[in-house]
């Protein structure tokens, strides 16, 4: 094969993301020639990491000698990282005695290469396997990785055997697993012994609110409704916290029915008009329907899989979806941000006929015409009648169309690779994946969700100023707040509501002072039967007695908590603790 298409080959296939190669089991060596799948190379060694997740040791190639390695090359904002972690999961669990999958996340975004940040990614797509934090590169250049997702098969002597950029490899890499455990088992060498590894969810308890993704407040009905994520359902609160109801069984499902049965699996964005709520549901790749009165959830639109995407209109019973990510309801039209295709489609809901609208799948900033136009992963939309505002994230942009010109502008921001924190107006913003966006009094609010902060935008100057948020992660409340990741905004007339996503909780922001606080759902409980003594036997409750305080004033509590004999505080092992209030009708914490 030429070297040089072999080499294009590759940066297209960077570009794109999600494009299946058209080479596998091949390595470039340092000499330019490269490798089939009837020669051996020897894996490089897992060195140069800033640390180690699942696993309460580093893990060496030569460590794992009679194991089948896959080394899974990815970062977490890639939307095609995220599409095959499911094949991951099948693979772990076919190849149980046989297989280690090793995640080597080597980041694009700074935010990304913190290794706690890395962890709530663990957390909230249900990682088993060890990942390695890689975010000096040194594993990715070892191993010569050009593209998100590339895996890395590797024999049990210790030799690369196979490669596989993007995604849509799962037979092929499923077969070249099996290939390789045939051949060793005939030899007698492959190692059967179970491992065990030391994961992350052990380390936490449940909690009422779990990675909640976006926020929708409904000014007419003074609803606000949640897209509870990880606990795969929607919760329903007024803006006060009363709970109203919870959507959804907690089980990763596509069932529909009534509120109690049906199931969500990761949902995101969501529209509402009356008694209707359309939602995202994003790992099912389908667009769920409810009907609030009668209290019930159907699908009208997507398969749920992603093998049959083909990117053309259809029944949308019949048309399969890329993850999803966001809504808009305009007319009778609604407006789907497809993060995982980097289009946005839309569907005629008394049709329901669903089809590209923007974007060519080609991952890119592209302005013009909406069919010739390019996206990096659109996570948030909004409109307000005559444009539509979208959140452009891996491109670090915000973008609008012109319905009437049917024409696609950035207003602000970088480029795929050009990002950072930076105010200003038109190109010299930078931002840093931002996933929220809302209109305020004729502008916009964006959830700049990698710099923990929500941002201001003048659409008529193009200019863009931090609103509130440090910068760095926190969870602090009052006029300087911080906050961790937020992934969605909603207005309701003076009031921003966040779902502040890896801070597990929604905020409310004071729209005229900045204040903020962070709401309390009264009654909301996680929907897991699993028992946080499962999952962390060495489990200890400590209750705290009863203490009165005066209301009408700004009072503060000292709990001085005696720990059992045989107890210590450790920073890595999970510590938690609640607070309720009694009689305390607009007590806030």
């Amino acid at each position: 094969m030429n070297t040089n298409f072999l080499k294009l080959v590759l940066f297209l296939a960077s570009m794109l993301g999600g494009v299946t190669p058209l080479f596998s089991f091949q390595m470039e060596l340092s000499n330019g020639s490269y490798l089939n799948e009837r020669q051996k190379v020897r894996a490089p060694e897992l060195k140069g990491d800033i640390g180690w997740l699942n696993t309460d040791k580093p893990l060496s190639i030569s460590g794992l000698k009679g194991k089948v390695i896959l080394l899974d090359f990815w970062t977490y904002g890639c939307i095609n990282c995220i599409h095959i972690i499911p094949d991951l999961k099948m693979l772990e669990a076919k190849y149980d005695k046989e297989l280690v999958v090793i995640g080597v996340h080597s980041a694009k975004f700074e935010n990304e290469a913190e290794t706690k940040n890395i962890r709530n990614i663990i957390l909230r797509y249900g990682i088993e396997h060890p990942v390695v934090n890689d975010a000096k590169y040194k594993i990715w250049d070892s191993y010569a990785v050009r593209a998100y997702p590339t895996q890395v098969l590797i024999d049990p002597d210790g030799y690369i055997v196979g490669r596989f950029v993007g995604e849509g490899n799962f037979e092929e890499t499923d077969t070249a697993i099996a290939e390789t455990i045939s051949e060793f088992s005939k030899k007698g060498r492959i190692d059967e012994t179970p491992l065990k590894f030391a994961l992350e969810r052990a380390k936490v308890g449940n909690l009422p609110l779990s990675f909640p993704g976006k926020v929708l407040a409904d000014a007419n009905s003074k609803r606000l409704f949640i897209a509870d994520s990880n606990h795969n359902r929607i919760v329903v609160a007024d803006f006060n916290g009363k709970l109203i109801e919870t959507i959804g069984n907690g089980e990763a499902s596509t069932k529909d029915g009534g509120f109690a049965e049906a199931g969500f699996n990761n949902p995101q964005g969501m529209a509402v008009e009356g008694d209707t709520l359309w939602v995202a549901d994003t790992e099912n790749h389908r667009i769920r329907e409810i009907d609030l009165k009668l209290k019930t959830v159907k699908t009208i639109a997507g398969t749920g899989v992603l093998s049959g995407f083909n990117g053309f209109g259809g029944n949308g019973l019949e048309v399969a979806l890329r993850s999803p990510w966001d809504l808009s309801k305009v007319g009778n039209y609604l407006y789907i941000a497809m993060a995982g295709s980097h289009q946005i489609w839309r569907m005629k809901l008394g049709e329901k006929y669903i089809a590209p609208y923007a974007g060519t799948r080609w991952e890119a900033r592209t302005d013009g015409p909406i069919k010739r136009s390019a996206w990096g992963q659109p996570s948030g939309i909004v409109s307000d009648g005559k444009f539509l505002f979208v959140a452009d994230s891996e491109s670090n942009i915000i973008r609008e169309i012109d319905f009437e010109k049917e024409y696609v502008s950035t207003l602000v921001g970088g480029d795929l690779w050009v990002f950072g924190d930076k105010a200003g107006r038109g190109d010299n913003v930078r931002l840093q994946h931002p996933l929220g966006i809302d209109i305020y009094k004729g502008n916009l609010l964006i959830a700049d969700t990698y710099n923990h902060k929500i941002k201001t935008l003048d659409i008529k100057k193009r200019e863009v100023k931090t609103f509130v948020g440090t910068g760095k992660e926190g969870q602090k409340d009052g006029a300087k707040p911080s906050f961790y990741e937020p992934g969605g905004i909603s207005v309701a007339g003076d009031r921003l509501f966040v779902a502040d996503t890896n801070n597990h909780a929604v905020r409310i922001i004071d729209l005229v002072t900045k204040q903020t606080s962070t709401l309390n759902i009264k009654g909301l409980e996680s929907p897991l039967e699993i028992e946080e003594t499962a999952v962390s036997p060495n489990l200890k409750v400590i209750n705290s007695d009863k203490k009165k305080v005066a209301v009408g004033k700004e009072s503060t509590l000292s709990f001085d908590i005696e720990l059992p004999k045989g107890f210590h505080l450790n920073p890595n092992a999970p510590q938690r603790y609640d607070v309720s209030v009694e009689g305390g009708e607009g007590v806030t914490i």
